[in-house]
C-alpha cells in the first residue's frame, strides 16, 4: 500500500467524525439542551443545527408535546376516618426545556409527590360522600395547586382529573344496601301514589256516574211529571170543551173505583163518601129513579138519605150519627167494594141496555 494513501484515509475519516460530531437534526416537537464543557449552552429548536464538536453535547431530548402520566392509586383518609384509594390522571406540557432539564431532577415524580399530598389536604376535609359527589371541585383544587407549584420546572398542567375513587369494601356494601334501600324506598312512594291517584280518580268517576244517574232520574222524573199535567189539563179541557154531563162523570168515576183495589200495595183502602152519590147518579142516568138495581147497600143508603131529606122537610136540621167503622180488614173491604162496583156498573149497562130498546122509557129519562 502506498504510504500517502494511508495518511489520506486518516485525514478522511477524521472530517467525517468531524461533519458528524457538528451536525445535530432535531425532529419536530423535540428539544435537546447543549452543554459545552458541562456547562448549559442553548436549546436546539427542530432542524438542522451545528454544535462545537467535542466541546459541546446534548444532555437532555425532551418532547414539549401534551403528555398524560396516570399515577397509582393512592390511599387518602376522608374526615369520617375512612381509608379510599385515588387514582388521578394528569395533563401536562413542558414549556421550558432548559428549567424542566435543570430546576427539577425528576419532575414526573416530583408532580406525583405533589398531588398526592394535596389531594391528602383536600380529601381530609371531606367526608366520603362529598368526596364521591365532589370530582369538580377536587380537580379545581388540585390543578390550582400543581399550576402554581410546577410554572418554576417548566411545566404547564392543563388537566387533573380522578379516575377512581375506590373506597373499602365493606364501605361498598354499605352503599350498596343504602342505594337498595333508597330504590326500594322510591318503588315503595310511586306504587303508593299510583294507588292513590287510582282511587282518586275512581271516586271521581263514581261521582260523576251518582252524578249523572241522579240528574237522569231528574229529568225522567220531570218529564214523567210534565207528560202527565199535560194529560190531566187535556182531559180538564176536554171535559170543560164539550161540558160533559155529570152523570157522565158519575159513570167515570164508578168505572175507575176497582182499579183503586188491584195494587198489592194497599194494606189500608177507605170507601169513598161519594160512592153512593155515583151510583144514584147513574141510576138516575138511565131512566130508573128508584133503587131497583142497587145492591143492598145502597138501597139502605139511599133511605137512610131520604129519611134525612124528608126530617129536614118537616122542619129542624137532621142529627148526623156516627158511623161505626168498618169490621172488614183493608183487603176484604176493597174486595167488596170493588164487587159492588163492578155490580152496579153491569147494572147500570143493562139499564141503559133497555132504555135504548124503549122508546117511551128513554124520552122519559131523556126528559
Amino acid at each position: 500500500m502506498d504510504p500517502v494513501v494511508i495518511p489520506i484515509l486518516v485525514a478522511a475519516i477524521i472530517v467525517v467524525f468531524l461533519v458528524a460530531a457538528t451536525v445535530r437534526i432535531v425532529p419536530q416537537a423535540r428539544r435537546y439542551n447543549i452543554e459545552r464543557f458541562g456547562r448549559y449552552r442553548r436549546t436546539l429548536q427542530p432542524g438542522l443545527n451545528f454544535v462545537v464538536p467535542v466541546a459541546d453535547r446534548v444532555n437532555t431530548k425532551l418532547d414539549v408535546r401534551e403528555q398524560v402520566y396516570s399515577s397509582a392509586p393512592k390511599p387518602v383518609i376522608t374526615e369520617d376516618n375512612l381509608v379510599v384509594n385515588i387514582d388521578t390522571v394528569l395533563y401536562y406540557q413542558i414549556t421550558d426545556p432548559r428549567a424542566a432539564a435543570y430546576e427539577v431532577a425528576d419532575y414526573l415524580q416530583a408532580i406525583d409527590q405533589l398531588t398526592v399530598t394535596t389531594l391528602r389536604n383536600v380529601i381530609g376535609s371531606m367526608d366520603l360522600e362529598e368526596t364521591l359527589t365532589s370530582r369538580e371541585e377536587i380537580n379545581a383544587r388540585l390543578r390550582a395547586v400543581l399550576d402554581d407549584a410546577t410554572g418554576k420546572w417548566g411545566i404547564r398542567v392543563n388537566r387533573v382529573e380522578i379516575k377512581a375513587i375506590d373506597p373499602p369494601h365493606t364501605i361498598k356494601e354499605a352503599m350498596e344496601k343504602q342505594m337498595r334501600a333508597e330504590r326500594d324506598k322510591r318503588a315503595a312512594i310511586l306504587h303508593a301514589e299510583g294507588e292513590r291517584q287510582a282511587k282518586i280518580l275512581t271516586a271521581e268517576g263514581t261521582k260523576q256516574k251518582d252524578i249523572l244517574e241522579a240528574q237522569g232520574t231528574q229529568q225522567a222524573m220531570i218529564l214523567r211529571a210534565d207528560g202527565e199535567a199535560k194529560a190531566v189539563e187535556r182531559v180538564f179541557q176536554a171535559v170543560h170543551r164539550n161540558n160533559a154531563d155529570p152523570k157522565i162523570l158519575a159513570y167515570k168515576y164508578l168505572e175507575t173505583l176497582p182499579h183503586l183495589a188491584k195494587s198489592d200495595n194497599n194494606t189500608f183502602w177507605v170507601i169513598p163518601g161519594e160512592l153512593t152519590e155515583a151510583v144514584r147518579a147513574v141510576t138516575h142516568a138511565f131512566g130508573d129513579q128508584t133503587t131497583m138495581g142497587l145492591p143492598a147497600s145502597a138501597q139502605q143508603e139511599e133511605a137512610t138519605t131520604t129519611d134525612a131529606d124528608g126530617a129536614s122537610d118537616e122542619g129542624g136540621a137532621p142529627e148526623l150519627e156516627a158511623i161505626p167503622p168498618l169490621s172488614l180488614d183493608a183487603a176484604a173491604a176493597a174486595d167488596e167494594v170493588a164487587k159492588q162496583a163492578a155490580a152496579v156498573v153491569s147494572d147500570a149497562k143493562a139499564e141503559a141496555a133497555r132504555a135504548r130498546q124503549v122508546p117511551g122509557r128513554g124520552q122519559t129519562s131523556g126528559d
